[in-house]
C-alpha cells in the first residue's frame, strides 16, 4: 500500500519548530501563567484549609445531595487518605481536576448551547468532538509538553481537551430534549429567544447538563495517572512511582486514593443533577 510518500512527520515538525513556537510562544506563555495562577490558588486553598474542615464539608455535601451511606463512605474515604499519608496528594489532584473541570464547563456549556441552537455549529463541532474523544489520551500529552513544558499546566490543558466533549454533547442533548409543545407554548405567550433559552430550555435541561458535568469530572480524574507522566503532582504521581519501581503496594495505595475521590465526586454531582 506504499503508493506514495506522505511526509506528515516532517511537515508537523517544520510547522511547530519554525512557525508555531517562534510566533505564538509568547501567547502560550501567557496562557500558561494564567492557568498556573489558578492551579496554585486552588491548591493553596485546599492545602491551607485543615483536612478536618474539608472532610466535614464533603460529608455535608454527600449527605445533602447523595445519601447517608455516601456520607459515611466519605468519612472513611477521607480517613483512608489521611492514614496512608496521601491527603496532600489528593488535594493536588483535586485542584487539577477542579481547574480543568471549570475550564471545560466554561467552554463546553456555551458551545453546547450554540450547537443546539444552530445546525451548522452542530455539524462543525461533531467531527471535532469525535476526534477529541477517540484520540488516545496519551497523544494529548505531546502538544501539551511541547507548548507548556512540564507540571500542572500541561496536565490541565490535556485534561481539558480530554474531558470537554461530554459537557458539550450533554448540553446540546438536554436543550434538544425540551418538548416542542413547551416551545410552541412559550412562543404563543410571546417569549423572545433569550427568554426561551434562560427560562424554559436551560432550566429543563439542567439534569442532563449536570450529567455531562459529572462525566467531565470523571474523565478528568481518569487522566490523573496519565497526566503524572508529564510532571503533574498528586495521586497519579504516586501510582506512577509504584509502577516505575515495581512497588505494588505503593501503586495500590495511590490507586485506591483516586477511587475514593472518584466515588465521592461522582455521587455528589449525580445527586446535584437529580435534585436540580
Amino acid at each position: 500500500m506504499n503508493y506514495f510518500d506522505l511526509p506528515l512527520e516532517q511537515w508537523t515538525n517544520t510547522f511547530v519548530n519554525e512557525w508555531l513556537i517562534p510566533v505564538l510562544g509568547g501567547f502560550f506563555d501567557v496562557i500558561s501563567a494564567i492557568i498556573g495562577f489558578f492551579i496554585g490558588g486552588v491548591e493553596s486553598i485546599l492545602t491551607w484549609v485543615p483536612a478536618e474542615v474539608i472532610t466535614v464539608i464533603l460529608i455535608l455535601l454527600a449527605w445533602k445531595f447523595a445519601s447517608r451511606g455516601i456520607a459515611i463512605f466519605t468519612l472513611f474515604g477521607c480517613l483512608y487518605l489521611g492514614s496512608v499519608n496521601l491527603w496532600a496528594d489528593a488535594m493536588q489532584t483535586l485542584a487539577i481536576v477542579l481547574v480543568a473541570t471549570i475550564f471545560s464547563i466554561l467552554v463546553g456549556i456555551p458551545l453546547g448551547i450554540l450547537s443546539a441552537k444552530y445546525k451548522k455549529v452542530d455539524q462543525l463541532l461533531r467531527p471535532v468532538l469525535d476526534f477529541m474523544q477517540t484520540l488516545p489520551s496519551f497523544v494529548y500529552l505531546i502538544p501539551a509538553i511541547l507548548l507548556f513544558g512540564l507540571g500542572g499546566v500541561p496536565a490541565v490543558i490535556s485534561t481539558f481537551v480530554f474531558a470537554t466533549p461530554p459537557a458539550v454533547r450533554m448540553t446540546t442533548l438536554g436543550i434538544k430534549q425540551v418538548s416542542e409543545e413547551l416551545i410552541e407554548a412559550s412562543h404563543a405567550f410571546g417569549a423572545t429567544s433569550k427568554q426561551m433559552l434562560l427560562k424554559v430550555q436551560l432550566p429543563l435541561a439542567v439534569p442532563t447538563i449536570m450529567a455531562g458535568v459529572n462525566q467531565t469530572i470523571m474523565l478528568a480524574l481518569s487522566m490523573a495517572v496519565i497526566a503524572s507522566m508529564i510532571g503533574a503532582p498528586g495521586l497519579g504521581s504516586t501510582v506512577l512511582a509504584g509502577i516505575s519501581s515495581v512497588n505494588v503496594g505503593l501503586g495500590l495505595t495511590g490507586g485506591l486514593g483516586i477511587v475514593v475521590l472518584a466515588i465521592i465526586l461522582d455521587r455528589i454531582t449525580q445527586g446535584v443533577g437529580q435534585k436540580a
